[in-house]
């Protein structure tokens, strides 16, 4: 007769044999659409003249368009098809979000409108992604149109319009194929197309950094002080996003007919970073919304009036002390702003009095809520400070040492919360197959008993 050990890998065996289909499938679907993702990467927009392009990007190439670059897979250096990435599905996301709290009507049907809600939000954010991208790539093609030494083929308005329908269809067919990553792969779908597109240029922005130290355009010193922090950097996100607050719940024992029921004891988990890698991609989406057409109409004729622009440009650059206190505390406010939208203390109170849970030592409902956000409050103001650290250090030392290449604290951060994320999931997936075959295994079990 077989021991409980051996009956117990059986069944383990048996939901890893049914769960591979479907793991697979869905690995596979992710690796397809990032494949897609990479091709499209490739494909300049029609009218451009691709040489004199890449000499005209390689003067800005160490600002705001080599993070934006980086961001995008290599895109914009190529000005390809999805040049404006999901930039603008970003950057909706945040106004959509920003006004389900503030705007009435839609704070209603983000709290009350349960999945129908959700839904009609996201329709909403999809709306305005459209909106967005319709601006972005008009400033994109009247920036190229209008730099100096010229870069389009046939300037006109055939050009504008070409220009406006490739980057927006780009930025739909991302923000479409992101769906389909969350619905259909494995992971957030957004965040993968972020995290290729940073992937891919790791290999060349470190080829580059060891031959700037080799032919002596760089002190050994600085690469290794930038190589050391991205090691330190990852080693302290992955502390951090590990790192969480555990509040004791218990709850009451009752009692129906005879039996005791209940009395139980559990952990409500507070992260530290409970806003996750969000904050520094609004932080940088919001800086690049502007800073996106300014960089193209820096070295154009510009009108009197307009001659402060190649100043603002110039104040958007990495190092910078403009950029430098707007990035930090555009992070720091996303970091409260977003977990105060992922996580509601009074909501969590309402559901833990409902059953019949409580905090030792905390009464239930109103004082529950405001423990909940007191401790909240505390552990965000510690996960803002870890991410604007991250975040700033590198960028400090890359101006510090005229780094060739853009790989800031938000990369780092993005690559190694991305990569957990998704391997969390599979983890799930994993998981919950099992669960699913032990069920399986033991009814077929059942009936053969019968």
């Amino acid at each position: 007769m077989a021991s409980a050990a051996e009956q117990l890998a059986a069944n383990m065996n048996f939901g890893s044999f049914q769960k591979a289909t479907e793991l697979h499938n869905r690995i596979y679907f992710t690796l397809l659409a990032l494949v897609v993702y990479r091709l499209g990467t490739y494909l300049p927009i029609p009218g451009i003249d691709t040489l004199a392009f890449a000499k005209a990007f390689e003067s800005q190439s160490k600002g705001i368009l080599g993070m934006f670059n980086m961001f995008s897979g290599g895109a914009v250096q190529r000005m390809a098809v999805f040049s404006l990435n999901v930039s603008p599905y970003i950057s909706a996301s945040i106004i959509v979000q920003l006004l389900g709290t503030v705007y009435p009507p839609w704070e209603k049907l983000r709290k009350e409108g349960g999945e129908a809600g959700r839904k009609t939000m996201n329709q909403y954010t999809r709306y305005l992604t459209v909106v967005l991208a319709l601006v972005q790539s008009f400033a994109i093609a009247a920036g190229l149109q209008a730099s100096q030494p010229p870069v389009v083929i046939s300037p006109g308005p055939f050009f504008i319009i070409s220009t406006v329908v490739t980057l927006t269809g780009g930025t739909l067919f991302l923000m479409w194929l992101g769906e389909q990553i969350t619905s259909r792969g494995v992971g957030n779908g957004v965040s993968l197309l972020i995290f290729a597109g940073i992937v891919a240029n790791l290999p060349m922005g470190i080829g580059q950094l060891l031959t700037y130290m080799q032919t002596g355009q760089m002190s050994p010193v600085g690469g290794v002080a930038i190589l050391g922090v991205a090691v330190g950097a990852i080693l302290s996100i992955v502390f951090m996003e590990r790192s969480q607050r555990r509040l004791l719940v218990q709850y009451p024992k009752r009692q129906q007919g005879n039996r005791m029921f209940g009395g139980d004891t559990s952990f409500m988990p507070l992260k530290v970073n409970t806003s996750g890698v969000i904050p520094p991609i609004f932080a940088s989406s919001l800086l690049l919304l502007p800073a996106t057409a300014m960089s193209f109409l820096a070295n154009a004729n510009l009108p009197s009036q307009l001659q402060w622009l190649p100043l603002a440009v110039g104040q958007l650059q990495h190092g910078q002390p403009l950029f430098m206190v707007l990035y930090g505390l555009l992070i720091v406010f996303f970091c409260f702003f977003y977990t105060s939208v992922v996580f509601n203390p009074e909501d969590t109170a309402e559901n833990l009095r409902k059953y019949g849970g409580f905090l030792p030592g905390i009464r239930p409902g109103k004082r529950t809520a405001e423990y909940l956000d007191f401790v909240l409050t505390r552990l965000t103001v510690v996960g803002a400070a870890y991410i604007a650290i991250v975040c700033l250090v590198p960028e400090i030392l890359i101006s510090a040492y005229h780094a060739p290449f853009y790989l800031g604290g938000t990369s780092i951060l993005i690559v190694v919360s991305v990569t957990m994320d998704t391997v969390t999931q599979i983890q799930s997936h994993l998981l919950a197959h099992q669960y699913d075959g032990l069920i399986k295994k033991s009814k077929l079990r059942g009936a053969r008993g019968r």
